[in-house]
Formats: structure tokens, sequence, C-alpha cells
């Protein structure tokens, strides 16, 4: 009997990581994602830096600390004494989606920046989660006085004000229409301050990446992402059909017949259905 003592690729290594929901490890799943760049990255490195940090908050810490105390000196070290915060010169770089480099620089974007943060925070055994709001990633404490909502680019605690204002962009307009000169007809604002799931933060952002490299135009790299979000979201056949379209541009013809097909099967009503199976039939020299 032979043994294969090669080593996982970093696409089998994340789907080990992300098989399943219970216990999956988000910073580590999280760093693993630098390795579409770098192969050879030493994820455990990575795990190790941030516990490094963790030594620097717990030394400040005193005997008996509550839950605010804790909260307040994690901040007070995260983002002043080590200087976490947005990489504001270079926002959409890459690198600011890959922890390494984040640890590097301490530069990223704020759901990067949380995945490090809530690492530090649950290890000093705050109630601490990430939060999908929209268009800027938060992260929620709740503490025996209630639940504090915090940017992870600052520190900054916000309050329900600013956290109205910064989501009305993205409210749907029919929000508004069973009440338009009432906030009776708006969605709560807490569904907006629902716990994200650690799947949900890694699929934030895979997309980040992907939509930097869909711009660029860059597909070799935009592709190394789209085989982790089919491995992260099995069921989400967009990312199928997307995989298959950016195939399809790397003139991958079996590769992107694979996909779209899947795609067109599982979800034969979608409204692109027509375009694609166009897009197949060239494919296919039909």
């Amino acid at each position: 009997m032979t043994l294969n003592l090669s080593p996982p690729t970093p696409l089998s290594y994340f789907a080990s990581l992300v098989q399943s929901d219970e216990h999956l490890p988000l910073l580590e799943a999280a760093a693993s994602l630098a390795q579409d760049e770098e192969p050879t990255l030493d994820v455990q490195q990575v795990l190790d830096d941030v516990a490094r940090l963790l030594k620097r908050v717990t030394a400040r810490l005193p005997d008996e600390a509550d839950d605010l105390t804790r909260l307040a000196i994690l901040t007070q070290v995260f983002h002043k004494d080590l200087g976490f915060g947005a990489n504001a010169n270079d926002y959409y770089a890459p690198e600011n989606s890959y922890l390494n480099e984040v640890l590097r620089t301490r530069r990223g974007i704020p759901v990067s920046l949380a995945v490090i943060w809530l690492e530090l925070a649950q290890a000093l055994d705050l109630q601490a989660q990430g939060v999908s709001f929209p268009g800027h990633f938060l992260v929620k404490v709740t503490l025996e006085g209630g639940l504090v909502v915090l940017d992870p680019l600052t520190g900054e605690s916000l309050g329900v004000d600013t956290l109205a204002e910064r989501l009305g962009p993205y409210r749907d307009p029919a929000d508004r229409t069973a009440a338009p000169d009432l906030d009776e007809g708006e969605t709560p604002l807490g569904l907006y301050l629902q716990a994200c799931p650690a799947r949900d933060v890694l699929a934030r952002m895979l997309r980040n990446l992907k939509e930097i490299f869909r711009s660029q135009e860059d597909w070799r790299r935009m592709l190394q992402v789209l085989d982790r979000l089919v491995v992260l979201l099995p069921e989400v056949w967009t990312e199928r059909r997307d995989r298959g379209l950016v195939h399809a541009e790397l003139g991958h013809v079996h590769e992107a017949l694979q996909d779209l097909r899947l795609y067109l099967e599982a979800v034969p009503s979608a409204p692109d259905t027509v375009a694609l199976r166009n897009r197949v039939s060239e494919l296919s020299g039909l």
C-alpha cells in the first residue's frame, strides 16, 4: 500500500476547513485565502502572530476585569497602540483581504480587520460576533448593559442614529411604500444587525476579491476565488455560473461547459437562461 504524502493544495486545505459549519475555524480559513498568492504561506505563522497580539492585550488587563473593561482595553490596544485601521491609500488592493499582509502592515478593510479583532475578542471571553451590515462589515458585543456595535476600522461605537444613517443608501425603496411619510414600512434596524456566521464572513471576503479581480479582468486570479466560493457555497449556483464564464474567458471550454450546464440544469427558470444557452451553443460549436 502506497501512502500519498504530498501536501494538500491550497484549495483542498480550504475545503477541509469549511466542510462543516460546526466549529468552522474562521481565522485559519480566512488566513488560508492568501495561499492563492503565496502557496507556501505558513498559515500557522498567521495564527501565532494573532496569539502574540492576544498576549499584548491580556498583559494590559487588570485582575477580574469585567466585560466592559476588556472591551475598552482591546479597542485601545488594537486601534490605538497597534494602529490597526483602514488602508486609505489603496482601499481596493487585494492584499487588504490577506490576513498575513493585514498583520504585517496593520492596514485592511472592515471584514479582514474584523476577523482578527473577533479572534481576540472571543479569546477574551467577550460575546463578540460579526455583522454583515450593508456596505461596511461591523462587529457587535453583547454586554450586561446591552449591545455595543463597533466599526472594526476605527473601534468607534455606533449608536442607533449613526447606524440608521449608514443604512439609508441601502434600504429597499419598497420598504417605504407602505408608509412613505413614516418609518413603519421600513425593515427594523435590528434585522440588519444579526450575527454573521463564519461561512458568510468568508463569502464576503471572497466576493470582495472576486469583484476586485473582475474589475481588473484578471481572470486567472478570479478563477481561484471562484473555486473557493464553489467549495464554500456549493448550492449557490450563481457562483458556479460565474466560474463557467471565467473558464470561457480563459479558453477552458470543457470546464466552462460543465459549469454552465450544471447551472442551467439547477435553475432552469433563471432570467439569464436564454443568454447562457446561447453561450453554451457557441462554446459547443453548435
